[in-house]
C-alpha cells in the first residue's frame, strides 16, 4: 500500500483547544481512513458499490453514536469528539460519512432521545457495534424541503399500527435492518416508528445510475399494509420537532465532516502545485496558484474555528437550530468551491482516480441539497434574524 502523505492544514493552531481524547479519537480515525478506505474507495465510487465490510469496523472503533452513553453502548464521548470523527470519514468519502452520519445521528439519537428505555436497550448496542443498520425515513417523493405536507400516515388498529406511504433518496435503506420513519397519525400529528427490515409489505428498492454519492447505498423505503406493533412507536416526541431535532444533529456532523473532504483536496493541491513544473519552476510560484491556495487555506480556517465554537454551544447545550443551520451551509459551500478550484490546480490530473477532488467535488453536490438545501438554510438564517417566516 502506498504511504499516504496528508498533511492536515492547521493555520490558526486550533489543536491547542483540542483535548487529548479529541487528539487521539481523531488519530485513530484517521489513520483506519488512511489504511482501511482510501486504498478501496475509488474502485467503490467507480463500481456504485459501498465497501460494506467497512460497517462492522466503524463500530469496533466507536464511530457509530459516540455521544451516546457508554449504558447503550456508545463511547461516551463530546460533540467535538464526533465531529472530528465526522471530518476524518468524510476526507475518506462523503458516502463512508453519510452512512455514519445517519446511523448516529437519525437512528441512534432518536431511539436515545424520544424511545422507550426497552427500545434503548433492544436496539443502541447493536446499532453502536454496526450489527445492526440503520436508515432514516423523513423525505418522500413529493416532499423534500416540506417535510410537514408529507403523506406518509399509520392507522391506529387497537393493538397496532398499519404503514402506508414512501419515503425517497434514503441512506442505507437497501441495506437497513431498522428504519426510523415519520408519518402522520388519525389526529394528523408527526409521530415516529421503528420499522423492522422482513415486516410484510415493506420494501427498500436501491436507487442507482448516481453521478454523486456513488459508494454509498441510497433507496426507497416503501410501505404497504405494514403492520406496526405499538411498542416500536417513539414514545417521547410529537410533531416535526423529532426529526427537526434528528436533522440538527447531523447538520452539525455535516458542517465538521465537509471540512475534512476540502482539508483533503487543499492538502493535495498544495503539494502537486509543488512538485509540477511549467515554464521552468513549480507551479506554486505562479501568482495565481497562490492566490488560489491562500483563498483555500483561509477558508478551511474560518470553517474550522466554526465547527469547533458551535462544537462548543453544543456541548453546552447552546447551539441552536438556526447556528447549526450556518454552519452546515457556509462549510458545505466553502469545501464545494475548494474541490472545485483544487481540481483546476491540478488540471488534467484532478479528474482522474489517483486524486480524491472529483469523487469529492461530485459527493458534495449532493450534501449541498441533502438534510436542507443551500436556499433552505439560508431561509432560516433569514427568519432567525429577521423574525419573519419566508418559507410561507
Amino acid at each position: 500500500m502506498a504511504t499516504v502523505q496528508y498533511n492536515a492544514p492547521d493555520y490558526f493552531l486550533l489543536d491547542e483547544l483540542l483535548t487529548d481524547e479529541h487528539k487521539i479519537v481523531r488519530s485513530s480515525i484517521r489513520d483506519w481512513v488512511n489504511k482501511s478506505v482510501l486504498p478501496i474507495i475509488d474502485d467503490a465510487c467507480h463500481n456504485h458499490s459501498f465497501p460494506i465490510h467497512l460497517i462492522k469496523e466503524m463500530g469496533e472503533m466507536g464511530a457509530f453514536g459516540p455521544y451516546i452513553p457508554q449504558e447503550y453502548g456508545g463511547a461516551g464521548m463530546d460533540h467535538i469528539a464526533y465531529g472530528l470523527i465526522m471530518q476524518e470519514l468524510e476526507r475518506g468519502d462523503s458516502g463512508v460519512r453519510s452512512m455514519a452520519s445517519v446511523q448516529s445521528s437519525l437512528v441512534m439519537y432518536p431511539i436515545f432521545s424520544f424511545g422507550s428505555e426497552e427500545q434503548k436497550r433492544k436496539y443502541l448496542p447493536k446499532l453502536a457495534t454496526g450489527e445492526l443498520i440503520g436508515a432514516f425515513g423523513l423525505t418522500e417523493p413529493n416532499h423534500g424541503s416540506d417535510p410537514g405536507s408529507m403523506v406518509t400516515r399509520i392507522t391506529d388498529k387497537g393493538d397496532h399500527y398499519i404503514l402506508n406511504g414512501a419515503k425517497m433518496w434514503i441512506t442505507n435503506s437497501p441495506i437497513s435492518d431498522i428504519g426510523i420513519v415519520w408519518a402522520k397519525d388519525d389526529n394528523n400529528i408527526v409521530r415516529g416508528l421503528i420499522v423492522e427490515k422482513g415486516m410484510p409489505g415493506y420494501t427498500t428498492p436501491e436507487i442507482t445510475k448516481k453521478w454523486s454519492l456513488r459508494a454509498s447505498y441510497t433507496g426507497e423505503m416503501v410501505f404497504t399494509d405494514v403492520k406496526i406493533p405499538k411498542e416500536n412507536l417513539l414514545p417521547n416526541v410529537q410533531g416535526l420537532k423529532g426529526p427537526l431535532m434528528c436533522l440538527n444533529s447531523a447538520r452539525f456532523g455535516i458542517a465538521w465532516g465537509v471540512v475534512g473532504a476540502a482539508m483533503d483536496c487543499y492538502d493535495a493541491a498544495l503539494r502537486y502545485s509543488k512538485e509540477r513544473r511549467q515554464f521552468n519552476k513549480p507551479i506554486a510560484g505562479f501568482q495565481l496558484t497562490q492566490k488560489k491556495l491562500a483563498e483555500m487555506l483561509t477558508e478551511i480556517t474560518k470553517a474550522q474555528l466554526l465547527v469547533w465554537r458551535l462544537g462548543v454551544l453544543r456541548n453546552e447545550g447552546r447551539a441552536s437550530a438556526a447556528q447549526i443551520s450556518m454552519a452546515k451551509r457556509n462549510n458545505v459551500d466553502m469545501a464545494l468551491t475548494i474541490a472545485r478550484e483544487s481540481r483546476q490546480i491540478l488540471g488534467a490530473m484532478g479528474i482522474t482516480g489517483d486524486f480524491s477532488m472529483m469523487r469529492h467535488m461530485m459527493n458534495l453536490e449532493s450534501v449541498i441539497t441533502y438534510e436542507g438545501t443551500h436556499d433552505i438554510h439560508l431561509l432560516i438564517t433569514g427568519m432567525d434574524i429577521t423574525g419573519e417566516n419566508a418559507f410561507v
